[in-house]
């Protein structure tokens, strides 16, 4: 414990030190939120593949994945890493620098005003992005918060506030400068973490062969190409985290921060082989959920009808299953994964409220130092919000991840993708993809489908109607 606690103040010190570091560095709201648009490839590779997992991929979606689906888990991991990543640098990267340095835009929301000339699909865009990144914030704060209280013992809020008030000091001091340099250390922490832990999990289970056998033994479908509930499921979960990259704010804003073409494909082939290993990594150790954990040897974590509580699965393996010297290292592991990650979603949402909405319709005025103030106050005011329903601990991460996700993918995928793309997608077309995708998947939620489904349909709708109602309304070319 006193190793824990040791480690971890250290590893506190340091992001202070670099926050410290970003400030002195943080000259205008430019540096603040892009780091300058002149941030190299590694930087830019580890900063999207850091944002990208999180303590909802090792504590919320590894745990409930694995035990549900078995070794079939892995291809959410395995796609996530050729689609959600490769995919989005191939044919993305460089088109998301060029097109943004065209239309001199720094977010997404601006973005898409200027393509579409539409003031009211900025504001839209920047409201979306605030109300549903809160949700995705929130899920990265329960997977941290259980991961203490079971390292430490430390009660779930006590845990929660601790984490709050440490990623808000962290944000607050230095936005995408100190992001962006921290963000290659937490990524090689993170190599590191999961090559310990995926040997670590080996030597527990007495090798591949053991396990795989003992989850055969548990359910027999838990090691076949897709698991127990089935292929939809399983498509709807590698589709809504595989996809939606290809329309996320928090992700897509490293283009516009990379430094030049050559960055871009060196961060590509650098970002992907990081997924790799990250993803594959979770999700293996994930399945492993069911061979280590029963309700007769850690009752804590299952209900009284013996149904596991999918959120406590992996802290408790984490804990208790991987041997005590690998303990500090995966706690490491945690931590890196979702400061980087809170970081990326606070920056994007504190400028969707001070650039796009504050700046672009209430004082156009603004200087550019009351700007980075307001996105610091901001930032911090997010934060709280995000603690705050964290603490309401309304439901499962996975399934509010996927409300996060799926209304963020289904808004802005049709618009955005088309919008790069395409010189025939029109405003009315825009409007009616982003608007129509996100009604749809909440409609489809709120009338009971689980999350990750209705974000699947809502973003399939999304990306069809920019491209349909553009062609059969008026043809009028955007920008």
């Amino acid at each position: 414990m006193i190793i824990k606690i040791a480690v971890v103040s250290v590893y506190a010190l340091m992001i202070v030190l670099v926050g410290l570091i970003g400030l002195r560095k943080t000259k205008s709201f430019n540096d603040f939120f892009l780091g300058g648009g002149n941030v190299g490839p590694w930087m830019s590779a580890f900063s999207y593949g850091t944002a990208y997992f999180s303590a909802v991929l090792f504590i919320g979606f590894a745990g409930q994945i694995g035990w549900n689906f078995g070794i079939s888990g892995l291809w959410v991991g395995i796609i996530n890493a050729l689609l959600g990543v490769f995919g989005v640098w191939a044919i993305m990267g460089w088109r998301i620098k060029k097109m943004s340095a065209e239309f001199g835009v720094s977010t997404m929301s601006e973005f898409l005003e200027k393509r579409y000339q539409s003031p009211f699909l900025k504001l839209l865009a920047s409201i979306v992005i605030f109300v549903f990144m809160i949700p995705y914030s929130a899920a990265v704060f329960m997977g941290l918060s259980y991961l203490f209280t079971t390292s430490f013992g430390i009660n779930y809020t006590y845990a929660l506030i601790f984490m709050g008030l440490f990623t808000a000091l962290y944000i607050a001091l230095g936005g995408y400068k100190s992001m962006a340099l921290i963000d290659v250390i937490f990524g090689i922490i993170m190599a590191v973490s999961v090559v310990v832990l995926f040997f670590g999990t080996l030597s527990k289970g007495h090798g591949l062969g053991n396990i795989l056998a003992g989850l055969s033994g548990i359910n027999p479908k838990l090691t076949d190409i897709v698991g127990p509930p089935g292929w939809w499921p399983l498509f709807s979960l590698v589709f809504l985290t595989s996809v939606a990259p290809f329309a996320m704010p928090q992700l897509v804003q490293k283009f516009y921060a990379i430094k030049d073409k050559r960055s871009v494909k060196i961060g590509m082939l650098a970002s992907t082989g990081f997924a790799i290993l990250i993803g594959g990594v979770a999700y293996f150790v994930g399945a492993t959920t069911r061979f280590f954990l029963n309700p007769g040897q850690f009752p804590g974590i299952f209900s009284t009808e013996g149904k596991p509580l999918f959120d406590r699965l992996m802290p408790e393996l984490l804990t208790n299953v991987v041997p005590g010297a690998l303990s500090v290292i995966i706690l490491l592991l945690i931590l890196s994964a979702s400061m980087s990650t809170l970081a990326a979603l606070v920056l994007i949402s504190s400028s969707s409220f001070a650039k796009d909405f504050y700046g672009g319709f209430i004082n156009k005025k603004i200087s550019d130092l009351s700007l980075t103030r307001l996105m610091r106050f901001m930032s911090i005011f997010f934060v709280f919000l995000s603690v705050v329903l964290a603490y309401l601990n309304i439901d499962s991460i996975v399934a509010i991840l996927g409300v996060s996700w799926g209304a963020i993918g289904s808004f802005f995928l049709g618009p955005f993708v088309w919008g790069l793309f395409s010189k025939k997608a029109n405003r009315i077309g825009a409007l009616s993809s982003g608007i129509g995708g996100l009604a749809i998947c909440l409609t489809l939620y709120f009338t009971g489908m689980p999350s990750p489904q209705a974000g699947t349909i809502g973003m399939l709708a999304s990306f069809i109607l920019n491209p349909l109602v553009s062609l059969l309304g008026p043809q009028k070319k955007a920008m």
